[in-house]
């Protein structure tokens, strides 16, 4: 109920740094949005040069089924690597003026879920030039976002809160996501790891968003419900434990900036 209260007060702030930090991304860039295609296109046509055309992978409409979740993926990556810097980089702002401090990885989750809206064009463009088209149950692609949003503001609250303390941890999350990206069922299918193996994925809840993802888009069908279920369940795990590590530590965030 607070946080509610504090957001609605602060309403106005809110939208400000989402639309600076949205229009801000590719400020005095000579493309400028244009970045938010070029650059997962170019992961999308590497990958598949390597594991399609060099390792010989053999599911079909490689580019598809890697684009389904390369973008949500990167979604995921640019919250938990920006967030986790995002209290710093405000610390002069945040010594002077005070807001509630949730609105930093807020608005930084929302702006990059803007920017994931953006670059879901491209998801559409593949599923229709491929001609596996669209179907009904891409309506459930609502009910995925909705559950990544959850999960990555809560590991915004996380990492936002802990590097405040522990600067180190910004260096140690780049390394870790280069981990987590092969520990998350993006460039190959949850059914070629080996059984003893694929307990690790379950630990992870990307890997129930992604295959959600690609159920809606690249299989046409309904998400598995199970599935979706234990990232809802994580989702807000994450959030409750986020939100009170940031509410505990924020108390010292002017001290230590």
């Amino acid at each position: 109920m607070k946080i509610a209260k504090d957001l609605y007060n602060y309403r106005e702030l809110l939208k400000t740094n989402i639309k600076k930090d949205v229009g801000g991304k590719y400020k005095n860039s000579f493309l400028g949005v244009l970045w938010s295609f070029i650059n997962p296109l170019l992961q999308i046509a590497v990958y598949a040069l390597v594991f399609q055309i060099i390792l010989r992978s053999n599911i079909e409409n490689y580019a598809v089924y890697l684009c389904c979740a390369l973008i949500p993926w990167q979604y995921f990556s640019s919250v938990v690597l920006r967030g986790a810097a995002v209290v710093i980089d405000n610390g002069n702002i945040l010594k002077k003026v005070y807001f509630p401090r949730e609105i930093l990885p807020i608005s930084l989750v929302t702006s990059e879920g803007v920017n994931f809206l953006i670059s879901t064009i491209i998801i559409l463009g593949f599923v229709l030039i491929s001609g596996i088209g669209l179907s009904i149950n891409i309506l459930w692609f609502i009910v995925i976002l909705a559950i990544q949003y959850i999960l990555s503001l809560g590991i915004a609250f996380i990492v936002s809160s802990l590097s405040v303390y522990f600067r180190d941890l910004i260096h140690l999350l780049g390394v870790f996501m280069q981990l987590l990206f092969y520990a998350t069922p993006i460039v190959y299918s949850i059914n070629d790891v080996p059984a003893s193996f694929q307990w690790l994925l379950k630990l992870n809840p990307m890997s129930y968003l992604i295959e959600g993802y690609r159920a809606i888009f690249y299989e046409k069908t309904t998400p598995n419900f199970v599935s979706l279920g234990i990232a809802l369940v994580l989702a807000i795990a994450f959030f409750g434990i986020g939100y009170a590590i940031f509410r505990k530590l924020e108390k010292g965030f002017a001290e230590q900036l």
